[in-house]
């Protein structure tokens, strides 16, 4: 189905993207009563989307949502979107594609009925394209990353005000500058759809999972590391850990991988990407069928 407009899956119709809404009422918005994730395409090709379908299917009976849609039903809706809207990419343009399910709608006098929505964004190649080039520079803000005991991190949903916060703070100093919060022991935790990796003497450390989610990129970096038979733990990592690191990188459905230049003020290693880095970029790259950094890069033109 050919368009002119992005497209939107709504509550069980799909429509152009201008005339896509929800109520004023859905807690969704209210209150961000909802859960989401978030996979992208690579050449056009979307990646791992039973992977990240289990994972938003994990977040909706964390958050006691039933979706009234199967998995099976869930993919097929978001590769008819998906579908629609792939004749509006560019050149070296790729998409987000993004479930998302509210509980519902307020004060109508009946059970809550789930808010359905499938959609696609175009991804910020342009304006990230230089971080591949230059590094991230990761500062740690004094807001913490809400702890498991009162949220889980491990679930998807819709309330990323406590990680917006951090990045507002990190944002008002460095508008370059990436926020990565810590935990409340003061352990590096993650930052808005991304996890850290530092690595030392060789061998890669990563945050624990239970005060982080699980990022699909994050466990594909692992897997592709793994393969590389480079060591991988999952372990606390402090801002010492951070500042004597040989290299770091952030992990993100959108970056990939994407090397780290500075934390908090201190250049990290000899130059991005480092040696490991480049590694698993090249490996990455090869899984998707895709130069990763080339895509970014060829944005910086």
């Amino acid at each position: 189905m050919a368009t002119k407009e992005r497209v939107a899956y709504v509550n069980g119709k799909v429509v152009p993207e201008s005339q896509a809404s929800i109520s004023i009422n859905d807690v969704g918005f209210l209150y961000g009563d909802a859960v989401f994730d978030t996979t992208r395409t690579f050449d056009k090709r979307i990646f791992k989307l039973k992977e990240h379908l289990d994972r938003f299917y994990h977040s909706l009976r964390y958050m006691r949502i039933d979706p009234g849609m199967s998995k099976e039903e869930m993919a097929r809706l978001t590769m008819q979107v998906l579908d629609a809207n792939l004749p509006l990419l560019g050149p070296h343009e790729d998409y987000w594609v993004s479930q998302r399910i509210s509980r519902g709608v307020r004060g109508t006098g009946k059970p809550m009925v789930p808010t359905v929505v499938m959609e696609c964004h175009p991804l910020p190649l342009k304006e990230r394209a230089k971080s591949f080039r230059d590094g991230l520079q990761i500062v740690t803000p004094s807001i913490r990353r809400t702890p498991p005991e009162s949220m889980s991190p491990r679930a998807k949903v819709h309330n990323y005000i406590n990680m917006i916060q951090g990045d507002l703070e990190v944002k008002s100093q460095n508008p370059d500058a990436l926020a990565i919060l810590l935990d409340t022991n003061g352990n590096i935790a993650e930052g808005l759809g991304s996890n850290v990796f530092i690595v030392k003497d060789g061998a890669l450390i990563t945050p624990r999972d239970q005060f982080v989610l699980g990022g699909i990129s994050r466990e594909t970096t692992i897997e592709l590391a793994q393969e590389l038979n480079i060591e991988v733990r999952k372990e606390d990592i402090d801002l010492f850990d951070a500042y004597t690191a040989d290299e770091a990188f952030v992990t993100s459905t959108s970056y990939c991988i994407c090397p780290v230049s500075k934390f908090n003020g201190m250049k990290v290693g000899d130059g991005v990407p480092g040696p490991v880095t480049d590694r698993l970029q090249k490996a990455y790259s090869g899984l998707v069928g895709m130069d990763i950094v080339g895509q970014y890069l060829a944005h910086l033109k």
